[in-house]
């Protein structure tokens, strides 16, 4: 009923604006907030794989930050960035003279292949696919009108989001496109620097440089401001309102001309305030004129904005959400780095399912960053990784898609605080409390204490409760919130099977508790997911 009249909204608008309609008449963003559903291909998703992939995976070490780090002889607390400096000085030149801008036109793609990335990913289950349109260093990954430094100009000579686009129409995979780009004024401030010591002391960073700078090299007829903006002293309120109009020019053109259904936005608002949500009203309304409805997903780390989903960086809810939300995290880190601190993993096959399970039974997806090479290829080691996890995840499909939270989300929580030789301390336990209701950057990690062989999760689907054992071990568990006379008000169990054996499982449902036999045959080594029938 909601979107019949928000069909019907359009449609009257139409009618008003007459001729003028695409430029004036359109449906404001309040109203489309009275009106919008969240679309079910992304409610049902659960699992996504976004590829937090651009110019910064050029470079082998140097960091998540590498545009920005490669300017800092010292980068302070953000040690996971150390090695960017010396290593842009060993491998391309002084950044005096070379700097990122150069760095941009290393970078070729050469071995991207965006059919076979999207056909693999949707062979693992993921239900929706993202693509980083550009990051922090101000480049954009697609085919920009309003900005020069772009993809197709530059380096692969590419339009990779409109490549990422076909591929994600031929294998029918919803498609969206990540933005970061709003923070880059500031975060640049480094280029405008220059070496505190050594031989190239006080001599400025190619921040400074300006188009007469180019002649007879690569980037000829290029501004380096137009990357880097303008440099700190020269940046009037003018020209920060230019930079703003410039970002909704871009993001607009994003949103309209590629055909997309997500865009998720960093930071903690709407990029540049009004303007970036002139943008999300511009994306919506375009998809509403095209397809009748919006069926579009807006992703992002802003609260209390019912047309948007609440996107929480390698953390998650620690309670049952009432809306959509998702939680963003990557095997190691954001792009793909050599850097000798950063080749430990922080996740693996059996930490990713675990959080899956766990995002289900709050009521949110999980987006998992694959970190692409340089070249557009998967590191082997973590294809492993990604096998095992398209193979839990298609032998568990019925438990994942479509599904919805129970009346709670777990039993037998906080397992791991209550082994005697967990090492977890009083300190250690309220910590860790702590971290929970944090949100962003609570996730469990390779290095967390392990489940507990009891602690479960739920998720439901129709008639059925389905239980994911997170971390099985052979014998019985008990479950106090599935006995006949739990606060949850359960029916009488009538069936229970695990998913993936034909194996008859053993229980007995009694006043207080469910006891649930988890056999040694299990089919793989992950949360083992339980079927259970008369609960509901």
């Amino acid at each position: 009923m909601k979107r019949i009249k928000l069909i019907l909204i359009l449609l009257l608008a139409a009618f008003i604006g007459g001729p003028a309609f695409s430029q004036e008449a359109k449906v404001s963003w309040e109203d489309m907030r009275e009106e919008y559903q969240f679309p079910a291909w992304y409610t049902e998703a659960r699992f996504g794989i976004w590829v937090h992939w651009g110019a910064q995976t050029e470079p082998m070490q140097g960091g998540g930050w590498y545009a920005r780090h490669m300017y800092q002889q010292d980068v302070g607390r953000q040690k996971w960035g150390k090695n960017a400096y010396a290593y842009h000085n060993k491998t391309y030149g002084h950044p005096s003279i070379i700097g990122y801008k150069d760095v941009l036109n290393e970078w070729k793609a050469e071995n991207l292949d965006t059919d076979a990335l999207v056909k693999y990913f949707k062979q693992l289950g993921a239900k929706y696919f993202v693509a980083l349109a550009n990051h922090h260093d101000h480049f954009d990954n697609f085919n920009s009108t309003y900005h020069p430094w772009n993809s197709v100009n530059m380096g692969p000579k590419r339009d990779i989001i409109k490549e990422f686009e076909l591929s994600c129409a031929k294998y029918d995979m919803p498609y969206g496109v990540s933005s970061h780009d709003d923070r880059f004024l500031s975060w640049w401030l480094p280029a405008f620097g220059a070496d505190t010591s050594g031989v190239y002391k006080d001599v400025p960073y190619d921040g400074y440089m300006t188009v007469e700078d180019g002649e007879g090299k690569w980037w000829e007829g290029l501004n380096p401001a137009d990357l880097y903006g303008l440099p700190p002293e020269k940046r009037t309120p003018e020209y920060i309102e230019e930079v703003k109009r410039n970002w909704a020019l871009r993001h607009t053109e994003l949103v309209t001309k590629y055909d997309i259904d997500m865009l998720w936005f960093d930071g903690y608002g709407f990029p540049y305030d009004e303007y970036g949500k002139q943008v999300c009203e511009a994306f919506f309304n375009h998809k509403l004129e095209k397809n009748g409805e919006v069926d579009a997903v807006i992703a992002g780390k802003i609260s209390e904005e019912p047309l948007l989903v609440k996107d929480i960086e390698r953390g998650g809810a620690d309670e049952i959400l009432p809306y959509p939300w998702q939680g963003i995290t990557t095997l190691r880190t954001w792009f793909y780095k050599e850097d000798p601190e950063n080749l430990a993993y922080k996740q693996n096959a059996r930490t990713i399912i675990e959080l899956l399970a766990d995002y289900m039974s709050k009521n949110g997806n999980l987006l998992l960053n694959v970190e692409l090479k340089g070249d557009g290829t998967i590191p082997a080691e973590q294809k492993v990784m990604l096998d095992d996890i398209g193979a839990w995840v298609n032998l568990n499909s019925e438990a994942i898609y479509a599904t919805k939270p129970w009346v709670i989300y777990g039993d037998n929580l906080d397992s791991y605080l209550r082994s005697d030789d967990s090492g977890v301390t009083e300190t250690d336990i309220q910590a860790l409390k702590e971290q929970q209701k944090s949100g962003h950057f609570n996730e469990r990690t390779i290095e967390s204490p392990e489940y507990g062989h009891d602690e479960v999760r739920f998720v439901t689907k129709g008639d059925v409760l389905y239980v994911i054992v997170l971390n099985p071990k052979a014998g019985d568990i008990e479950l106090s919130s599935l006995g006949r006379n739990s606060k949850q008000k359960v029916g009488k169990i009538t069936s229970v099977e695990m998913i993936g054996s034909n194996d008859q499982i053993g229980f007995n449902q009694m006043a207080e508790k469910l006891v649930l036999s988890v056999p040694s045959e299990r089919p793989n080594n992950f949360a083992a997911v339980f079927k259970i029938k008369g609960v509901l």
